[in-house]
């Protein structure tokens, strides 16, 4: 009787075993065909990053006194938007990822986000944005985008297959709004005159 306890007992743990084996094999499976979105997604954000700065620089004889400010209210979000793309596709090809290890990399990635677009949800930028639609573009939508990255990070531990789909929306959204908000500061650099004019 001992004995069929214990050779029940260890096919259990032997099904466990494999069980967390197919599950960890599940989420490298997963990890391997969402590589080259990542990459793509990356790619993206990386290449508009180095524009916007071009853009900018272009741009540095036609600033009008007092634009510091909206620099800072315009252009570091964007940069953030596109940096934290950039920073999910990063820690999503980072190889040998446990359900663990990849919750917890796009948690943080999330919880970081969500700070800092809560700090302006708060009241850093409210007093700043001159239209309402750039209070959702700057504010609110990523603040909904950076919940849904960490929505989907908390979701890969159960369900790899939709934590994975939610990242995926998030990032196309935080890029999105990145290029949208992109286009209005070339927008607004290339319509003011050059000093001097």
């Amino acid at each position: 009787m001992y004995d069929c306890l214990c050779a029940l007992a260890f096919r259990s743990k032997i099904s466990g075993i494999l069980h967390l084996g197919a599950l960890m094999n599940e989420l490298d499976m997963l990890l391997e065909r969402s590589a080259n979105f990542y990459l793509l997604t990356a790619g993206a954000a990386a290449t508009l990053i180095g524009l916007l700065f071009v853009i900018i620089t272009l741009g540095a004889e036609r600033r009008v006194e007092g634009s510091t400010a909206k620099i800072h209210l315009y252009l570091t979000p964007t940069v953030v938007f596109f940096g934290s793309v950039l920073e999910v596709a990063a820690l999503l090809t980072f190889p040998n990822h446990t359900r663990l290890t990849a919750t917890l990399c796009i948690c943080l990635a999330g919880v970081v986000g969500l700070v800092y677009s809560g700090s302006f949800l708060i009241g850093g930028g409210k007093k700043g944005y001159y239209q309402r639609s750039d209070l959702i573009a700057y504010v609110v939508a990523p603040f909904a985008a950076y919940g849904l990255l960490v929505w989907g990070g908390v979701l890969l531990l159960r369900h790899p297959q939709r934590g994975l789909t939610l990242v995926a929306v998030s990032m196309l959204s935080l890029l999105t709004l990145a290029i949208r908000n992109s286009w209005g500061i070339a927008i607004a650099i290339v319509s003011t005159p050059p000093r001097g004019h």
